[in-house]
């Protein structure tokens, strides 16, 4: 049998397990942002990364474990876009916060922007007690906490009322995104919106 031979002119390359773990995630990071959750396949994915359906399995021993790994990610960027936003001004919480909003507005602005992605998980997992919906909502209070920290340094007068209006504004506006498309006009008006919430709740 000659080198060219069809049996001997391919060989399989194994993919290093960290490198197949970022292929996978990659994969389901895309179709279930853009596609939802229960709509897409374990087959599509594995398509997606071109791998096969048993380097799914070695990483993963469920979907669902797939799907925690997928909002994990998310969390990790979303709070690597917070820490940004708050690196803008340090020790100034207004302008932190009004910052975050202007940088969201960006985000939920781009073609690209399918909502935000826990709150779409939430839509697909009514059940509060199963994991997925678990961790969305612990990821929800954090975000919640994380506003009443700076609204408290910024001295408002009822913290936890700007903290809860914060997060429907933050939530509305990836809602907004989908209900009237990313060039929405009050997307664009978002930050003002915020700079004049944040006054009223703290006029010095």
């Amino acid at each position: 049998m000659g080198p060219d031979s069809p049996m001997t002119s391919t060989k399989r390359v194994r993919v290093p397990r960290e490198k197949a773990l970022e292929m996978i995630l990659q994969a389901a990071d895309e179709l279930f942002y853009q596609e939802g959750i229960h709509a897409v396949s374990i087959d599509a994915i594995v398509e997606r990364a071109g791998m096969n359906k048993m380097s799914v399995y070695r990483q993963f021993a469920s979907k669902t474990d797939l799907i925690l790994a997928y909002m994990q990610k998310k969390q990790a960027a979303f709070w690597q876009e917070w820490d940004e936003s708050m690196a803008k001004h340090p020790d100034r919480p207004r302008e932190q916060l009004v910052q975050f909003f202007a940088d969201l507005a960006a985000r939920a602005s781009s073609a690209a922007c399918r909502g935000c992605c826990f709150l779409n998980v939430a839509v697909e997992f009514p059940d509060p007690a199963h994991p997925v919906r678990e961790l969305v909502c612990a990821h929800q209070k954090r975000i919640f906490v994380a506003f009443l920290e700076r609204a408290v340094a910024l001295g408002a007068a009822n913290p936890r009322e700007l903290a809860y209006t914060l997060l429907l504004l933050m939530e509305g506006t990836y809602a907004d995104s989908q209900t009237y498309g990313t060039d929405s006009e009050a997307i664009q008006l978002l930050p003002g919106i915020v700079e004049k919430l944040i006054a009223v709740h703290s006029p010095n």
